[in-house]
């Protein structure tokens, strides 16, 4: 049986190219990359090892037994223990929005399903959608036609989409939006199946969707409005 987890990795600019280049060897060929910039406290960045500068993230789905792999690549090819090289981090996948989502976010690693994982007296999940440019608004009309809020984007160019055509049959744009929505745990579900079927993969936007577990929050209020 298998996990997947969602794979986030921040680096320097300048070594975004290292990363990626070892990832696609490890079979890791869809890669969403969007740029960043520190933001932490002086005192974080030195016990973490990393200066104030621009920054690169890299995201990307992950099993366990390929997490293992990465992981070591990581540590004796691209030296990520010494400081400065950046910081990699995995977390749970709780659902999928179906299964060529399933198929394009992981494009050929093993996976035997399992349960769907659940957190007990989580209250909220981090809905991610992962859509062609430009379609914001038609997947947040039909997350809110379900009872979702507002989200946040973020924009984000894809990497080795070829191998994952074949598994989809469509073809994939490179420019990416990521719209990332906080749900209450009940309404991830209906708000999920909304975006499939309105801006799903037969749709222009080619959506895929999947979301993660909020195991905590803060400063994060649900108006009325929202939960009705």
């Amino acid at each position: 049986m298998s996990r997947i987890y969602w794979m986030v990795t921040i680096t320097g600019r300048d070594q975004g190219e290292r990363f990626s280049s070892m990832y696609k060897t490890e079979k890791l060929p869809v890669i969403l990359v969007t740029l960043g910039k520190g933001t932490a406290s002086s005192e974080v960045l030195d016990y973490l090892g990393l200066e104030e500068s621009d920054k690169i993230v890299l995201f990307t789905a992950v099993t366990g037994e390929v997490w293992k792999q990465v992981k070591k690549g990581m540590e004796t090819k691209l030296n990520i223990d010494v400081p400065g090289t950046g910081i990699s981090f995995i977390v749970p996948v709780s659902s999928m929005g179906g299964r060529k989502t399933l198929q394009f976010l992981l494009a050929g690693q093993e996976f035997e399903k399992e349960e769907e994982a659940v957190l007990k007296e989580t209250e909220y999940e981090l809905i991610i959608v992962v859509s062609n440019f430009g379609y914001t608004n038609m997947i947040m009309d039909a997350a809110r036609e379900a009872g979702a809020g507002g989200g946040t984007v973020i924009h984000a160019k894809g990497t080795g989409m070829e191998k994952a055509e074949k598994f989809l049959g469509v073809s994939l744009a490179a420019e990416k939006e990521i719209i990332f929505i906080v749900a209450r745990t009940e309404k991830k579900t209906e708000i999920m199946k909304a975006v499939m079927e309105n801006a799903g993969l037969e749709s222009k936007a080619k959506s895929i969707v999947f979301s993660l577990p909020v195991a905590d929050t803060a400063g994060l209020r649900i108006s009325e409005e929202w939960e009705g």
